[in-house]
């Protein structure tokens, strides 16, 4: 009889598991961006901070001295001393009014009364040489104060003022303000219509109010000079 193979299936408990390799991750190559602006760029921005911090400076300090577009920037050009003060209308923006030195100020003008002597012409181009013009008086206000002022020089017989006759006999200031003959202050009897004489002087006379006088063009006097106050 022949004998039966007997197949058994055997496990064992403690058979390693297989062993696992690890693989090291792919490295990320660090990815490398185009320069988006160009290396210049920095100094560029910060020299345009530069400047408008400047310009600031400029604005703050610089411009409101020269604010005023009626004041002929000569005036500021032939001066570099000025005096200042707060009596300024009520409303405005800024605090102080100036003249230079030796000038008066009357309301929003300021007035300069010269010591040397000059025919009208010469006076009027003195006179514009320096910013301003022969004065040019509007009220009786402003005629007392120039009276007062010329009061200070006793020893001066006429001081041009910017009234002179146009080529058609006719009074015209030299800034072009109509000329209106309720607004003058002629001594009595004046203008005496000489054909000569057609230019204008405050004389030195005791009375304030009325102490203008036509005078040929040719003498010599000292002139008044006119120039709107600077406001900062």
């Amino acid at each position: 009889m022949a004998s039966e193979i007997t197949y058994a299936e055997v496990k064992f408990k403690n058979e390693s598991p297989a062993p696992v390799i690890k693989v090291p991750a792919e490295t990320k190559k660090p990815e490398h961006h185009p320069q988006k602006y160009p290396l210049w760029l920095p100094w560029l921005i910060s020299l345009l901070l530069l400047l408008v911090c400047f310009a600031l400076v400029v604005v703050l300090l610089v411009v409101p001295f020269w604010h005023s577009s009626e004041q002929p920037r000569a005036l500021q050009q032939q001066f570099s001393e000025w005096k200042c003060d707060s009596a300024v209308p009520k409303g405005t923006d800024h605090g102080w009014m100036c003249c230079p030195e030796g000038w008066r100020r009357f309301q929003r003008s300021c007035y300069f009364l010269s010591l040397d002597m000059m025919n009208w012409t010469e006076s009027e181009q003195n006179c514009t040489g320096m910013g301003s013009q022969l004065v040019v008086i509007n009220s009786k206000a402003e005629q007392e104060f120039i009276s007062e002022q010329r009061k200070q020089y006793p020893g001066k017989s006429g001081f041009y003022i910017g009234l002179f006759k146009d080529k058609n006999g006719q009074w015209q200031w030299v800034d072009n303000t109509p000329y209106n003959v309720t607004a003058a202050f002629w001594r009595k009897g004046e203008p005496s219509g000489g054909s000569v004489e057609n230019c204008t002087v405050i004389l030195r006379i005791k009375q304030t109010s009325n102490n203008w006088n036509d005078s040929g063009c040719f003498w010599n006097f000292s002139r008044i000079c006119e120039a709107a106050a600077v406001i900062v």
